[in-house]
């Protein structure tokens, strides 16, 4: 639908509700088309976002690390039999 802006202004509440439901209502200047009313998408929630990509984040680590000796050994050279540094 079009309508020119100076029409716009009375039925506004009614074009808002019919561009909510879909359709497309293109405001004129002059003849020209001017803007386009369109629905607002809600953003997603950015805990939400912010969880998912630290998922995405781990799955990817997870899939590229490579397998080596245990890190809970890997310093035992420094320490005696009675777990004090030598």
């Amino acid at each position: 639908m079009r309508i020119a802006v100076s029409e716009a202004k009375a039925q506004l509440t009614e074009l808002v509700r019919r561009a909510e439901s879909g359709e497309e209502i293109i405001l004129t200047r002059h003849g020209a088309p001017a803007v386009r009313l369109t629905p607002v998408r809600p953003l997603p929630d950015a805990a939400e976002t912010r969880a998912a990509r630290l998922k995405d984040l781990q799955r990817r680590a997870a899939a590229k690390a490579l397998p080596g000796p245990s890190a809970a050994r890997s310093q035992d050279f420094l320490y005696g039999d009675d777990g004090l540094p030598e």
